[in-house]
């Protein structure tokens, strides 16, 4: 729920730059440096997996654990259902809707289609400073998972 202090032209303004980070996290992920993504979020943001008991704290933190990532990953992620609702006038809180297609061993073209491995959401809570919006804390919970397919060598099919 919005404060009612909050200029809803300002309110819209925030409810948009957070929906772009949730959008660009996954772009980020998928097409860009995934290192790049700790850039989105405050220097003491926390990435969590409560379920897997994995929870990654700091921006030096979360770029080491996105940076990581397989070269040979090739993943494509679907935000859908994104909800914001801006508590303040610096800070707001999302939940949305994840699905994840990945196989690792990627050498180039496209891959037969397979179903998702994951089907979840995220909870996200933001905030303001300097004058743009950062990610501060994500919480993911999956409904929905299976194995990462990996793609047999060019030849081997």
């Amino acid at each position: 729920m919005h404060t009612d202090r909050t200029d809803p032209v300002e309110r819209l303004r925030a409810e948009r730059e957070c929906e772009r980070l949730i959008v660009e996290f996954g772009q980020r992920l998928d097409l860009g440096n995934p290192g790049d993504v700790a850039e989105l979020c405050t220097e003491d943001a926390v990435w969590e997996w409560p379920a897997g008991e994995r929870r990654i704290e700091g921006r030096a933190a979360l770029r080491a654990y996105f940076a990581g990532r397989p070269d040979d990953r090739l993943s494509r992620r679907i935000a859908s259902n994104i909800l914001v609702t801006v508590t303040s006038p610096d800070t707001a809180t999302a939940t949305s809707y994840f699905t994840t297609y990945r196989v690792d061993g990627h050498t180039g073209g496209p891959v037969p289609a397979r179903p998702p491995v994951q089907v979840g959401h995220y909870e996200d809570t933001f905030r303001r400073a300097a004058g743009h919006w950062q990610l501060a804390h994500r919480t993911l919970f999956l409904a929905f998972a299976g194995p990462t397919d990996r793609l047999p060598p060019p030849g081997k099919d």
